[in-house]
């Protein structure tokens, strides 16, 4: 089971991968990061991103199942597309109450958005925070 760091190698290896993070969204901050930064700067980033995260995560109508019980989190992932590339934040479900998130920053023209989310995917189910 991969630590922050071992999670941040194997998510920047996913194919167009430009800059990954762990964020704590109830804070802003970057618990990790690995290559490139949006702007250049993690930090803002995850402070940026981090608003996204706790947006949805707290929005009422996303934490309802189709049947319309609540369900705590039932956000999994977001995608957000840009011109040069996608992000993809996918929230790390723990024993605890969990407030942390994967962020994926992909290249447009290399990332594959449909393996991106399988990965994160797998990489959120095995991450281990300490």
């Amino acid at each position: 089971m991969p630590g922050i760091d071992e999670c941040l190698l194997e998510a920047i290896a996913v194919p167009g991968a430009l800059g990954a993070a762990v964020v704590d969204w109830t804070s802003g901050l970057a618990l990790g990061t690995i290559g490139d930064a949006p702007g250049g700067d993690h930090e803002a980033t995850a402070a940026e991103t981090a608003e996204l995260a706790r947006t949805a995560a707290e929005h009422p109508d996303f934490g309802q199942e189709p049947d319309g019980n609540a369900t705590g989190l039932a956000v999994e992932d977001l995608i957000i597309t840009t011109r040069r590339g996608f992000h993809v934040l996918r929230f790390v479900e723990t024993a605890f109450d969990s407030s942390v998130f994967l962020h994926l920053w992909l290249s447009r023209e290399e990332g594959n958005l449909a393996l991106a989310r399988i990965r994160l995917r797998d990489l959120a189910e095995r991450l281990v925070l300490a």
